[in-house]
């Protein structure tokens, strides 16, 4: 088999903040048809060399050389990388939600002449694209419509509208469901077999990794460590293991991805009784029907269900009613009965809810991490309704002591950490709070593995203390992995119990499916 052509080369990228050397003479080398696997811990420089690659840093702030297709590129901008073939899809996707399928896939590039929009030659041109990706709705249909899985592949269309020749897919399935994802990963392989495009997937999800990528690329600490070809055997089967990825990124073998827990399972702290909640948009849809669940002191208690199952909506209505209309059922604590109806009830009750969504709703951003620390219970440092600054900083540095915090002070802002130490910082603001009960929803998505063992072991470590633990999670193996038992839920009903370690996938999906 003839020797592939290279189509991208990054050589000797270097990229200095202040103080910080982000990137390290990275070298990233990507053939014509093939799909390449940039992977590393949060902080490794997957980001930042996507950023220098697309032109978001422009040609000038960094040193080294970009060769696409033969020759040497100097992008002042996204414009310029987009025009040359080079089309970034990011992991928050950048579509106008009440504007049509047609006219997001051409924003920007209208099929327009003298002004005018030729809105015959937009649809028409709009379908040649979905019709490639397997979107058979209509061009008119606005994006809010969609679900998250063809809203990413309306980004996709946009870019192959851009008549792209390489496609960078910075965490594509974060948010989608597994269906989804498959969909996705196969869109990417017919578009590299007969398209002849290439595309470079940036994913934590190392085994979509193993299962589309041609080569990996392996940074760490702002260098590149290694990258590896994949071959595989007739069933499909990889020559690369996640163990062995694993390795390359962290530097050490992590013999076992979920840590063991030993503690002891007291009584019952935390009891829903026939919880039931009708739908704020449709008050005649009961989204969760009779729900029943308990949590005892020192248990991981999973709750393991496809998306829309109803598990984030049972979390925020019980989180001060944050979700949902005409809610009824019961909330115990310690055995007794808690009225929990708004956030700062509840915080007070001893429940914390660590939302899927750190971004919006987890952290102020715009805010330091000692003040997100404090934020949901200030009053445990304040003093005449006047904060005690000096109990603030001493409360926020125990916090980042304990949970291993990297970031250079508390007086760091919340926006400028990666991913994991983003979602420590969440963790640290519900545990100031002194929870009885931690409500855990999807607490390693979209960070990396490493920092995703560490998280592992902070659980554990709550459980040791007592606290009563709910974890929500989409990952089948994490929930299996962390979890003393396991509710399944389908459609917002319990639809089986199961014990933690000894459940399967197998009969985890049968419960799903028996509703």
């Amino acid at each position: 088999m003839p020797e592939q052509a290279v189509l991208l080369e990054m050589k000797n990228i270097t990229k200095t903040f202040p103080g910080v050397k982000a990137l390290d003479n990275v070298n990233l080398r990507v053939k014509q048809r093939e799909i390449h696997a940039l992977v590393g811990e949060n902080g490794a420089g997957k980001s930042t060399l996507m950023k220098v690659l697309s032109g978001v840093y422009p040609h000038g702030t960094y040193e080294g050389d970009i060769v696409f297709e033969g020759k040497t590129c100097a992008f002042s901008d996204i414009k310029q990388s987009e025009k040359a073939g080079i089309v970034i899809i990011h992991q928050e996707l950048a579509l106008s939600p009440y504007l049509s399928i047609a006219e997001n896939i051409f924003l920007g590039d209208e099929r327009a002449k003298y002004n005018i929009i030729n809105w015959d030659k937009t649809r028409d041109d709009a379908l040649i694209y979905m019709r490639k990706l397997g979107l058979d709705e209509s061009p008119n249909m606005p994006v809010n419509k969609l679900g998250v899985g063809k809203q990413q592949l309306v980004e996709i269309a946009k870019a192959l509208a851009k008549d792209a020749k390489i496609l960078i897919l910075d965490e594509p399935t974060s948010a989608l469901n597994e269906n989804d994802s498959g969909h996705l990963l196969q869109i990417l392989q017919e578009l590299r077999d007969q398209h002849n495009i290439s595309s470079v997937l940036i994913t934590h999800k190392l085994n979509e990794v193993a299962a589309v990528s041609n080569t990996i690329t392996i940074l760490r600490d702002g260098k590149t460590i290694e990258t590896l070809q994949v071959e595989r055997d007739a069933g499909g089967h990889a020559s690369i293991s996640e163990d062995r990825i694993i390795k390359g990124m962290v530097g050490r073998e992590i013999t076992d991805r979920f840590p063991k827990r030993n503690n002891k399972i007291g009584d019952i702290v935390f009891e829903v009784k026939d919880w039931t909640v009708y739908d704020p948009d449709n008050p005649e849809r009961k989204k969760l029907n009779k729900v029943n669940i308990t949590v005892r002191a020192g248990e991981v208690v999973g709750l393991a269900g496809l998306v829309g199952a109803g598990r984030t909506e049972l979390a925020t209505s019980i989180f001060g009613k944050y979700y949902g209309d005409t809610i009824t059922g019961t909330t115990l604590i310690n055995g007794k009965s808690v009225n929990m109806n708004s956030i700062p009830q509840a915080i007070g009750a001893g429940l914390a809810y660590v939302t899927e969504d750190r971004k919006e709703l987890g952290l102020v951003l715009i805010e330091s991490i000692k003040e997100n620390t404090t934020l949901a219970k200030l009053k445990k440092i304040a003093k005449n309704n006047i904060i005690d600054e000096r109990e603030e900083i001493l409360a926020a540095e125990d916090y980042r002591k304990k949970l291993n915090t990297k970031t250079p002070s508390i007086l760091q802002l919340a926006g400028n950490l990666s991913g994991g130490n983003q979602q420590k910082v969440v963790l640290a603001k519900w545990l100031f709070s002194d929870p009885k009960v931690l409500i855990l929803d999807e607490p390693t998505r979209g960070i990396d593995v490493g920092a995703k063992h560490e998280i592992y072991i902070i659980i554990n470590n709550l459980a040791a203390q007592g606290i009563a633990c709910v974890l929500i999670s989409s990952e089948m193996p994490e929930i299996i992995g962390m979890s003393d038992r396991i509710y399944v839920m389908s459609e917002g009903r319990i639809t089986g119990e199961l014990p933690g370690r000894t459940a399967t996938q197998e009969a985890i999906m049968r419960h799903i499916l028996s509703n």
